[in-house]
């Protein structure tokens, strides 16, 4: 059985770029909160999984939890064997994945498609077959997910973005969700810090004489393998070209980010702030 709080836990982040190439946190995540005002609580509940046009294949159970109001629960899911930066103390990390048809499941966590796909939380481990079955709590479908909840998907993310929910829980994937940028945040708080990342700047020189310019950065000279990074170390632009003397950030937002690159095979990096 299942007891809810006028269904006051929902999805509220996914992300499948875990270990991706491209992605600097090793794994997929979900993240369940309250956005209730008043406690609420899960007991026998089950997060199952489906391609994007496909049938739900599979689940994992979910521990019996209990979320104050605004209170988020971070669960760790697959990897794809890559990536440098752990999530930040999970609430829960999913192991043992079941699949409806009886055949085994070596993953450890659910392998979270990156751009589109299906997840629901079901108030029990009965399959579900679409979003309006009596066993659904909250149901999300995704980039070309052929079910969700309303008129239409969420967006489709990408190996750095998740889908994250606006506010409250209109039964409208399209509205209730927006993409940006991966920031998966545990019952605690807990999140990631750029000291989370991988960077050792003692191996690092600083660029010289860099600065940016109507949304662009001026290198003081020929800079090869750019990436730049936001503050919570997720790899938000690579530079198309294998070196250049600048680079447009037209597309990212108002804030400070660490550039990184190589001169002469010596690894540099620089932080900057886009105004």
């Amino acid at each position: 059985m299942i007891a809810f709080t006028n269904a006051q836990i929902v999805i509220s982040e996914i992300y499948g770029g875990g270990g991706n190439s491209g992605s600097t946190l090793k794994n997929d995540y979900i993240i369940l909160k309250n956005i209730g005002s008043a406690p609420a609580s899960l007991t026998g509940a089950t997060l199952q999984y489906a391609p994007a046009a496909a049938t739900f294949t599979q689940y994992h159970t979910l521990p019996n939890i209990t979320l104050n109001p605004g209170q988020t629960y971070l669960i760790q899911e697959a990897t794809g064997g890559g990536g440098t930066v752990d999530l930040p103390t999970p609430d829960f990390i999913a192991t043992t994945v079941i699949n409806f048809d009886g055949s085994p499941n070596p993953s450890v966590g659910i392998g979270i498609a990156v751009t589109s796909g299906k997840i629901v939380i079901a108030n029990n481990t009965v399959q579900v077959t679409g979003p309006t079955n009596a066993n659904v709590v909250d149901f999300v479908g995704y980039g070309t997910a052929n079910q969700y909840e309303g008129p239409g998907p969420a967006p489709s993310p990408t190996t750095t973005t998740a889908i994250k929910r606006v506010s409250g829980d209109t039964n409208n994937n399209t509205v209730d969700f927006t993409v940006g940028a991966a920031n998966p945040i545990n019952s605690t708080g807990g999140t990631l810090a750029i000291s989370d990342v991988d960077f050792n700047y003692s191996k690092f020189h600083f660029i010289e004489n860099s600065f940016v310019k109507e949304n662009e950065i001026i290198f003081g000279g020929e800079i090869k393998d750019i990436k730049i990074y936001n503050m919570f170390g997720q790899v938000v632009k690579v530079s198309p070209t294998k070196s250049a003397y600048s680079l447009d950030i037209t597309e990212l937002p108002k804030g400070n980010y660490i550039v990184t690159g190589t001169i002469n095979n010596e690894p540099v990096s620089q932080k900057i702030l886009k105004d």
